[in-house]
């Protein structure tokens, strides 16, 4: 085993035994320096019930920093829904697309962060939805959901081409498991998180209830990262700044009652489960899949009512400023 993937073992299995709010139902374990992974059974949920993304941080204490970061993200800002029906011809948010064990495999090629990405191929046909649509200019992500394997794919920057895609990036999750990415890996996204699992859907806001954290981006982020992110996406070393993976939740005090039906099930999910801060991009966007049954107009509320001052970051773990060294874990 290389030092990398000793370490990478070593650090993510450390991180969810700390992490860890309940008890796993398990098919599998597998040990490494004395901790556990385990798989769940049954049928495909976002990650295990213990996961950081089902995780009710309603509880959490507040981040020491927690002023100081939400001041640079901008007090007075509003939540801004990055989702929608259509945005410039093109339907607004991160599209994702349900495939299963027919889909035909399609490589990928890629360009920019290969040694950091999943190889393939990914069960995803060169017509699947692009984010920002087929001549967007930003992120492309595209992501494809099997739930029959309860695994999910997504690449970053992703460009059809003949017979395969490119893309800068990309990695596969496997649902029913906690494994997080190699420390100082990328994925789909800056932080190295999975993208879908933050995403407000329209299926499940009309279920009622949100079960899990959602995503959103800052423009300036630090140089460090907190776990679960396992990567950094900025040279600037202010501690101000937030770092890739830190949480937020809407404050217990906020008075969510004048909101429609719709959105109160977004601000609960807020309180309860908070969001992760995952890439670069625009202070306070919160990340959503399009549908065309959104109400632009009710959406829209939560960034003229919803504000940074309303939110606090809280304490979840260490903030990491550099990808820690097996020194760091070999006993004398």
């Amino acid at each position: 085993m290389s030092r990398l993937k000793l370490l990478t073992s070593s650090l993510s299995l450390l991180a969810l035994a700390l992490a860890s709010m309940g008890i796993y139902s398990a098919c599998a374990t597998t040990s490494t320096h004395g901790l556990s992974t385990l798989r769940t059974t049954g049928p495909c949920t976002l990650f295990p019930p213990d996961n950081w993304w089902r995780q009710d941080i309603s509880k959490l204490p507040v981040h020491p920093m927690s002023a100081k970061y939400v001041d640079s993200i901008g007090p007075a800002k509003g939540l801004h829904p990055d989702f929608g029906t259509v945005w410039n011809g093109a339907p607004n948010g991160i599209p994702f697309r349900v495939v299963s064990a027919r889909t035909p495999r399609v490589k990928i090629v890629f360009t920019r962060y290969g040694n950091e990405s999943d190889p393939g191929p990914y069960p995803m046909p060169l017509d699947s939805p692009i984010e920002g649509g087929p001549k967007g200019t930003a992120d492309r992500h595209v992501i494809a959901f099997d739930p029959g394997a309860c695994k999910l794919y997504e690449i970053f920057k992703a460009y059809p081409k003949k017979d395969h895609w490119e893309a800068r990036s990309g990695a596969i999750w496997d649902l029913r498991s906690n494994k997080l990415r190699p420390l100082g890996f990328t994925s789909a996204d800056a932080a190295g998180l999975p993208i879908y699992p933050g995403l407000v859907r329209y299926e499940e806001v009309m279920s009622g209830e949100i079960k899990h954290a959602l995503r959103f981006t800052v423009e300036r982020s630090q140089r460090a990262f907190i776990i679960p992110a396992t990567h950094w996406a900025s040279d600037n070393t202010d501690e101000s700044l937030p770092p890739m993976g830190l949480r937020f939740r809407l404050k217990a005090s906020f008075d969510i009652s004048g909101f429609s039906k719709t959105n109160q099930v977004i601000l609960r999910a807020l309180k309860k489960y908070g969001m992760f801060m995952a890439d670069n991009g625009g202070d306070w966007f919160l990340s959503g899949a399009p549908n065309p049954k959104w109400n632009d107009d009710d959406l829209h509320q939560l960034k003229l009512k919803v504000h940074g001052s309303d939110f606090e970051a809280v304490k979840t773990g260490p903030t990491e400023t550099r990808v820690p060294s097996l020194d760091d874990f070999n006993a004398p």
